[in-house]
């Protein structure tokens, strides 16, 4: 029997029960795949993040589970991740980088906040699936895919009434669906449904901005974007669109601490 520490963060939120909650484990060695991936199911949130000590340039690998699979990138659990290290593991550098399956990945101080920085993955226009506004219950303006898709729609109002047909948004081709506005107090509002992941709606999705931040920094003209994702719980990304790099910025806070046995 092996006990782990681990750690609950709520990522994209300043206090508790906001945010997007992620499961951060660090490990002193790689266990194997199926234990990794049964320790994601049993903390059954949108992801669980595991790193181990790296050699050379980067600090740390870090790999993310969904409570079915291994993803290539995660947002919330990677904020998550550099604050268990800033805070709890009392890391002395003002930055960490990561080895990821999408390459290396900082988080850094940010005055009170973390920053991610993460490559840019702007989308393209491609057709919109036969019986998506139906799906959605609204015609979007545009659609677009990177690896995720995303549809445009009005306003956050539009958003916010999306009511998604979550069968439908599995079997489109590509990564989910991300649904975004102009927000009434933000540059955008967005929601983000994975039910492909078994999330069929994710509370805070760093990575979307990854996708979200190019289309809106084109779209007002201007690089530096605050993004809130308009869930249940919500969250605020403070974003800056620095080239073929995305820095998302946020808040986080610790909900809680234990150990886990395998």
């Amino acid at each position: 029997m092996t006990e782990l520490d681990v750690y609950q963060v709520d990522a994209f939120s300043d206090r508790p029960f906001a945010g997007n909650p992620a499961a951060v484990v660090p490990l002193t060695e790689w266990l194997p795949d199926d234990v990794l991936q049964s320790i994601a199911s049993e903390n059954n949130l949108s992801e669980t993040a595991f790193f181990v000590e790296a050699e050379g340039d980067e600090d740390f690998h870090l790999r993310w589970f969904t409570p079915k699979f291994e993803v290539d990138l995660c947002g919330h659990a990677t904020l998550a991740s550099g604050s268990v290290l800033f805070e709890q593991l009392n890391w002395p550098r003002e930055k960490i980088v990561f080895q990821s399956k999408s390459g290396p990945l900082t988080v850094s101080r940010d005055g009170d906040r973390f920053a991610l920085n993460f490559p840019s993955q702007p989308a393209r226009d491609v057709a919109m699936p036969d019986g998506l506004p139906e799906a959605i219950g609204v015609k979007p303006l545009r659609y677009l895919r990177a690896s995720m898709n995303m549809a445009i729609l009005e306003s956050e109002s539009a958003v916010l009434a999306v009511d998604p047909d979550l069968p439908f948004i599995a079997g489109i081709e590509g990564v989910g669906l991300i649904v975004t506005a102009p927000g009434d107090r933000s540059d955008c509002a967005s929601r983000f449904f994975a039910p492909h992941a078994g999330i069929n709606e994710d509370p805070v999705t760093g990575s979307a901005h990854c996708t979200i931040v190019p289309y809106w920094a084109e779209a007002l003209g201007k690089t530096d974007i605050y993004a809130r994702q308009v869930s249940e719980r919500g969250g605020d990304l403070y974003c800056r669109l620095e080239g073929e790099r995305v820095s998302i910025a946020g808040d986080t806070a610790l909900f809680l601490t234990g150990r886990i046995r395998v």
